[in-house]
């Protein structure tokens, strides 16, 4: 069965312009939180309120590897993968850090690790496949895959209890199927695409960009689920899934990075309402990514030089995405304030 993409109409005028008013009407100067003003209308849109509320959040790390890895892609094996997977239910990577500090709850999905992970509590079982295909020279998943890919990743974010997703990623070589993705759905030049991913050097650069002309080359693909299935990966399929799925469910989806941007550029192209019920969490350093954003006219929250991936960037916007809900719930308006109805505590 097909992947049923949700649909997302326009966001209630008149929720709107009472959300705009009230911040409009508190007691601060106009316009002097700047964006922040922006992003508390956004949020009490996305739930449908005027009184929104950011308090459980959740980073799923989404991971998969990827057959592209065989053509020597990235600057590691793809047994760092599983590794990380590892480290993340350990408690022990940076992602965990950030989001401790952040009171952000971490869970790792296992969307296409080419092995068989123990169970875990913080483990979520999603596998669609053991890696994808090589992408060099054949597609990277069936249809069925990417639409089994899809659905996982919307089930799951409509299944949490959390009132904020940030969606974050792991796989070895998912900044080349990122690159492909970008360049047939941005669409853009390849060789603005293609970045260091993990650290590449100069000559790793020059290997992965001659690997990506010849998967571009094999197949002429331009939308998203033929994208999908052309150049994977599971794991950025079942991010574009989860973007769908929450977004759906009125959840905020917080989109980390450059591989999680590309999902989300897979889910706007299926579904170009969705646009609007994103907040884009930070502006990475990889090549790519501040074209890949412009290209769906969004404009990120930070920008601290980061290119880690894993929810990393995602997690750090989450305190500012709880101020703005916050700031719309409890300061006082300008009327309260010169009636007298403000007392101290």
């Amino acid at each position: 069965m097909s992947f049923v993409v949700p649909d997302f109409p326009a966001f209630d005028p008149d929720l709107a312009a009472r959300l705009q008013q009230k911040v409009a009407g508190k007691a601060k100067p106009p316009g002097s939180l700047g964006r922040l003003e922006t992003l508390a209308v956004q949020v009490g849109l996305i739930q449908g309120t005027e009184a929104p509320e950011v308090s459980a959040a959740e980073a799923y790390v989404f991971a998969g590897d990827h057959g592209l890895n065989q053509e020597g892609v990235s600057a590691y094996p793809s047994a760092v993968t599983t590794a990380m997977v590892a480290t993340f239910l350990a408690g022990r990577a940076s992602v965990n850090a950030l989001a401790a500090a952040c009171e952000v709850t971490v869970k790792v999905v296992d969307a296409g690790v080419d092995a068989e992970l123990p169970s875990h509590p913080d483990l979520i079982d999603a596998k669609v496949r053991r890696g994808t295909r090589n992408a060099a020279v054949e597609p990277a998943l069936t249809r069925a895959e990417v639409d089994q890919a899809l659905a996982a990743g919307a089930d799951i974010a409509r299944r949490s209890t959390a009132d904020a997703l940030v969606l974050g990623e792991m796989g070895i070589g998912n900044t080349a199927s990122a690159a492909l993705i970008m360049h047939r759905l941005a669409p853009a030049p390849l060789e603005a695409c293609i970045g260091s991913g993990a650290g590449h050097d100069a000559e790793g650069l020059a290997r992965k960009t001659a690997v990506l002309e010849r998967a571009a080359a094999r197949s002429p693909a331009d939308q998203a689920l033929d994208v999908l299935a052309e150049f994977g990966g599971l794991e950025i399929a079942m991010m574009a899934g989860a973007c769908l799925g929450g977004a759906a469910a009125g959840k905020v989806v917080i989109v980390d990075g450059f591989i999680s941007t590309a999902a989300a550029l897979a889910a706007v192209r299926l579904a170009p309402g969705l646009l609007p019920r994103l907040v884009f969490a930070h502006t990475s350093t990889e090549r790519g990514h501040r074209g890949m954003l412009a290209a769906l006219g969004a404009e990120p929250l930070l920008a601290l030089d980061m290119r880690l991936g894993e929810g990393s960037g995602g997690v750090l916007a989450v305190p500012i995405v709880r101020a703005a809900a916050r700031m719309l719930r409890e300061t006082a308006s300008l009327d309260e304030v010169l009636s007298g109805q403000v007392r101290p505590l």
